[in-house]
């Protein structure tokens, strides 16, 4: 097993190996968003190597991060990560004129939210919430509570990550998989 234990770098960023020098292996461990959240984690590389992912806490996995680089063997790790899209609500954007109506927005928005078990993370004036339903579904449910287009947007995971702290991306796509049911009892 390769224990890693820090990044050295981003294969996207310059400075980092030159990918098309002719031999170098590029080995990928691919890892789903709610993996990617976690500073342990242990898994198969594409090439099949044992994996084992010890990172500080405060570390946090950015898609193209550098794993391992092995220069006399021609190996490199590198991480690509699969996040899913998120709706944005910005709440700067209504323009209210007393904190009062922003504070009852925010209030509503919230019940919206929590009736369908849905997570979000509130940065500023924004709210994201990561999409674990159709985009139309989160449109409709929106529309139900009074929102319109352009109170809201979808936008892709990787635009969003770099503005959360680690703990604030671990609560928004951490374990997301398994919150997109929602329940519905008849008495």
């Amino acid at each position: 097993m390769y224990l890693i234990e820090k990044t050295l770098g981003n294969i996207n960023s310059r400075g980092e190996p030159d990918l098309s020098a002719e031999g170098i292996k590029h080995d990928v461990l691919v890892l789903e968003q709610w993996e990617a959240q976690k500073s342990r984690c242990r898994k198969k590389s594409q090439f099949g190597y044992d994996i084992g992912l010890s990172l500080d806490r405060h570390i946090r996995l950015n898609d193209g991060d550098i794993l391992l680089y092995d220069k006399a063997n021609r190996y490199l790790l590198t991480v690509k990560i699969q996040l899913r899209r998120v709706m944005v609500v910005d709440l700067g954007l209504f323009g209210v004129e007393k904190i009062t109506d922003l504070l009852t927005r925010a209030f509503e928005l919230g019940h919206a939210l929590g009736n369908q078990h849905w997570k979000a993370v509130i940065k500023g004036y924004c709210v994201f919430i990561p999409i674990v339903v159709a985009d139309k579904m989160l449109a409709s449910v929106m529309k139900s509570h009074g929102y319109i287009e352009g109170q809201y947007y979808f936008t892709e995971g990787e635009k969003v990550i770099p503005l959360l702290t680690p703990s604030e991306s671990r609560l928004l796509f951490g374990g997301t998989e398994e919150a997109h049911t929602h329940v519905q009892i008849d008495h």
